[in-house]
């Protein structure tokens, strides 16, 4: 993974420390998941300096006294402010201020908020199927639909199939039957 050989190019620009620490795994104060007034979340990702320039003046902390963004000891203080500031607006509000701007910015939405949301309603990004809403298959080809998915086996629905295939002999399977061990 990114980060863990002592070679890693990423590590040796000392651009990859411990993890948590880092600019694209929480570390920085602007690449997290930040909690809203209702206890609702947003995620920010504003890595680069225009982004990161936008996100600092449509949140109003473009004034804050923060530190040059790429301050790694300064990261934590940072933190602790752009939390404040997240947690004096509701997700929904956020979305009115951010939503649609540059500042690398998404409300953290519930599978069900993730279905209705235009975009994925459009692209038909979710699939109910037996009353269970997941995500439908991807990726999707024009010329080669794929098909909607099954719903999941029962437990024990293919336990004898498996267990032969396994070698277990119809004897053996019984007794583990019985045995409580499989359904």
């Amino acid at each position: 993974a990114l980060g863990e050989r002592m070679d890693d190019p990423m590590r040796s620009m000392r651009a990859w420390l411990e993890p948590g620490t880092n600019f694209i795994d929480t570390g920085a104060h602007f690449y997290d998941v930040y909690e809203c007034a209702d206890g609702e979340y947003v995620t920010i990702g504003s890595i680069e300096p225009q982004f990161y320039a936008e996100l600092m003046r449509l949140t109003g902390l473009g004034n804050a006294d923060l530190p040059a963004q790429n301050d790694r000891a300064a990261w934590p203080a940072a933190k602790v402010k752009v939390a404040e500031a997240f947690k004096t607006r509701t997700r929904d509000e956020w979305v009115e201020v951010l939503g649609g701007s540059d500042a690398c910015f998404a409300p953290v939405l519930s599978i069900e908020e993730a279905a209705a949301h235009p975009h994925n309603a459009a692209r038909g990004t979710y699939v109910e199927v037996e009353g269970v809403l997941q995500p439908a298959p991807a990726p999707r080809f024009s010329r080669t639909p794929s098909r909607t998915p099954t719903p999941p086996a029962h437990p024990g629905e293919h336990t004898d199939e498996v267990l032969s295939s396994w070698g277990f002999d119809p004897g053996e399977i019984a007794a583990l039957r019985r045995d409580g061990a499989v359904r």
